[in-house]
């Protein structure tokens, strides 16, 4: 067996394609070996379009050879069809518009898919940035037009943000399927009109969306009720719990001024009681005792807490206004303030109990989302960082060859 046999073989041509000839060239800029692979196709063969009317070259960056670059040289058939257009054969190995074989565009995939940031991966391949993301672009593409949402009824939507302080996107999930549907730049209220588009072009009617998990931002809430107005909010749990924790937080530093004991007791009033150490457990008993505001202020936050374990929507919203009561007798002014952002947002809370929904989805993709851009050292382009969160947190279905072929 030759070498041009080996390399048929290789590349798993059939008819009517075959390896014409195999040449080493020098590249000007690096000085390296290259290795062409020109291919070629049976003169006279008829093709399912029609006869070959001309060819037109072309080339493919493809796998490395051992060490040797790699590109494939052919050319390519046309063909006069019956409108009279002349249209080009599709070559077997790669796909239409590409400048790379297929099985380069499954090793760079295959990279991304363990991890490798996108610049690495490019270094690797010996290529530019820009021309692997043109692939993983095209990719993502594909898949997220295929991809089938009809099922959803359930969502949660957050904003992330592509770098550190500057630009938003909004992110939707699917509830139930714990996997991003869609994402669109900005935070704004125009963020929920162009989600209620996307999900009509899935073939999701609004009245299909029963339930939404959102922080408490005004934009979320006014896009909601205008473009889902069937569909019932219900305001994020560790949201909300976040807010009490800065209400407790602000009232430890406003009595801090008078009680120099409290310094570097932040997390004392914060953390949950199995997450602290017995010697904060010992410090906190102490505190409360020692100071009356504080103990009623731990003793209201800890009390609240037992709201979202009722079963029935009328008897939490009976706690829950019980417990607001407390705090409007007690007269501590960040708990009072919390009590009307409460009151505000009253709804919202109590359809916790009944839909039993939470951001937690959101922030376990949120993560994810992070970690990728901490990995890519930040997104410039806004298109990249969506496609990337299609990949790591979409759960799409691909359809390029895999690497191991």
């Amino acid at each position: 067996m030759n070498s041009i046999e080996i390399f048929q073989l290789a590349l798993n041509l059939e008819s009517p394609w075959y390896v014409k000839s195999i040449e080493f060239k020098v590249a000007e800029s690096t000085k390296k070996k290259l290795l062409y692979i020109s291919i070629g196709f049976k003169r006279g063969h008829q093709f399912e379009i029609g006869k070959v009317h001309d060819t037109r070259s072309r080339s493919w960056r493809h796998l490395n050879f051992f060490e040797h670059e790699c590109h494939l040289t052919c050319d390519v058939p046309r063909i006069r069809n019956r409108a009279g257009k002349v249209v080009s054969v599709q070559v077997p190995w790669a796909r239409k518009g590409s400048g790379f074989t297929l099985l380069f565009e499954a090793l760079s995939m295959a990279l991304i898919e363990h991890e490798m940031p996108i610049n690495k991966a490019s270094n690797l391949l010996g290529e530019y940035p820009q021309r692997i993301w043109t692939i993983f672009n095209y990719w993502i593409s594909i898949a997220y037009d295929a991809d089938d949402q009809s099922e959803v009824t359930r969502i949660g939507i957050d904003e992330t943000s592509v770098r550190k302080g500057h630009d938003y996107v909004t992110v939707v999930a699917d509830i139930d399927q714990r996997r991003v549907l869609h994402a669109t730049p900005g935070k704004g209220k125009d963020t929920i009109v162009r989600i209620k588009e996307h999900l009509q072009r899935k073939g999701v009617a609004t009245a299909q969306i029963t339930d939404a998990c959102i922080d408490m931002s005004p934009s979320f809430i006014a896009g909601l009720m205008e473009q889902f107005p069937t569909t019932a909010i219900t305001f994020d749990k560790f949201h909300v719990v976040k807010i009490l924790n800065q209400a407790m937080d602000t009232l430890r530093k406003l009595e801090y001024k008078e009680h120099q004991i409290l310094k570097g007791h932040k997390y004392t009033f914060l953390k949950s009681h199995a997450k602290l150490t017995p010697r904060q457990k010992q410090d906190r008993e102490m505190l409360i005792e020692l100071l009356p505001t504080i103990g009623k202020s731990y003793r209201l936050k800890t009390l609240f807490n037992d709201f979202w374990d009722f079963k029935d929507p009328e008897e939490g919203a009976a706690f829950l206004a019980y417990w607001c009561d407390l705090v409007e007798e007690e007269k501590i002014i960040p708990f009072r303030k919390f009590t009307q952002m409460i009151k505000a947002h009253w709804t919202g809370i109590v359809n916790y109990l009944e839909s039993q929904i939470a951001n937690g989805i959101m922030e376990g993709i949120n993560n994810k989302i992070q970690l990728a851009k901490r990995r890519a050292r930040g997104y410039q382009n806004s298109t990249n960082f969506i496609n990337m969160i299609y990949f790591i947190a979409g759960k799409l279905k691909f359809n390029y060859p895999p690497y191991s072929t």
